[in-house]
C-alpha cells in the first residue's frame, strides 16, 4: 500500500497547483460567460457573430481599410460608439495626442466617461467595474494579443483595439494572426443621398474579417448615430443588403 503524498512534498505541491489553475482557469471561464455581448441592434450583423453580439471578457480588433487618416478616423469613430453603449466608465489609451474629443461626443461616447491616458500597457483590462478599454495600437504581435485577451477574460471586460497605421507598411501587418475574438476593417464610402441637395448620409463598408467560431462578412451601414448605432444602408456595394463570404475563421 502506497502512502498519500504530502502536500508539502514535490509531487504533492505540483499537483496542487495544477489544480489551482484548474479551477481559477473554469472560474475565469465562466466569468467571461457571465459577461455576455453587446448587441449591434443589427440583426444581419448580430446573426454573424457567436452569442449575438461583440462578446464581453473579449479582445476586438478595429483597422481602417486602407492606411489613410480618413478610413482610420472612421475605424476610431466605430469603437467610440460601441465603447458609448457600454456601461460604466472608459479608459482610451493614446498613442498620441491627436484624437478628436467632439467627434467622440457626436457618437455618444462623451468625455466625462472617458479616462484618457497615454499608455500601451494592458492594466487598464485589471480593473473590473469597467465598459470598455480602448488601445490605440500600431503592431499586434500574437503574444501581446494572447496577453490582452487573457486580461480581458479575467474581469470580463470588453478590449477594443484600434489600429493605427503611420505607413502602408504597418497596414500589412493587419493580416498577421492574432487572439483577437473578432476583427474589424472600416472604410469610408460615398455618402448615402438624401433629399435635400448637397447632404448625404455618412457610410461605411464594414468587414468582420475574423470571428471564432463564425464566418466572415460584409456589410454597407450608416456611420454611428448621437447613441452610438450603426445601421444597414438601403443597399450594399454589390446591391444587395449584405453579403457574407464563405470563410470560416477558427
Amino acid at each position: 500500500m502506497t502512502a498519500a503524498r504530502s502536500p508539502r512534498a514535490p509531487g504533492g505541491v505540483l499537483d496542487v497547483i495544477c489544480d489551482l489553475r484548474e479551477r481559477i482557469a473554469s472560474m475565469e471561464g465562466a466569468a467571461a460567460k457571465r459577461a455576455g455581448t453587446l448587441a449591434f441592434g443589427v440583426p444581419e450583423i448580430d446573426a454573424a457573430l457567436p452569442g449575438g453580439g461583440l462578446a464581453y471578457g473579449a479582445l476586438h480588433e478595429f483597422a481602417g481599410g486602407g492606411s489613410g487618416t480618413v478610413d482610420g478616423a472612421a475605424a476610431a469613430l466605430l469603437v467610440a460608439g460601441i465603447a458609448a453603449r457600454t456601461k460604466g466608465p472608459v479608459i482610451w489609451c493614446l498613442t498620441r495626442p491627436d484624437l478628436f474629443f467632439p467627434a467622440l461626443a457626436q457618437v455618444g461616447l462623451h468625455p466625462d466617461r472617458v479616462i484618457f491616458v497615454e499608455s500601451d500597457k494592458e492594466e487598464g483590462l485589471s480593473f473590473g467595474g469597467l465598459g470598455a478599454v480602448v488601445g490605440e495600437l500600431v503592431r499586434l504581435p500574437m503574444v501581446s494579443s494572447r496577453r490582452l485577451q487573457l486580461a480581458a477574460e479575467r474581469t470580463g471586460t470588453m478590449a477594443l483595439g484600434v489600429r493605427r497605421w503611420r505607413r502602408q507598411t504597418e497596414a500589412n501587418d493587419f493580416g498577421q494572426p492574432t487572439a483577437s475574438t473578432t476583427r474589424w476593417r472600416v472604410s469610408v464610402m460615398p455618402s448615402e443621398e438624401l433629399p435635400v441637395p448637397g447632404v448625404g448620409r455618412p457610410q461605411w463598408f464594414l468587414e468582420l474579417m475574423r470571428v471564432k467560431a463564425g464566418e466572415c462578412a460584409e456589410f454597407l451601414v450608416r456611420a454611428c448615430d448621437d447613441k452610438g448605432r450603426i445601421h444597414l444602408s438601403s443597399g450594399s456595394a454589390d446591391g444587395s443588403h449584405s453579403s457574407s463570404r464563405s470563410v470560416h475563421s477558427a
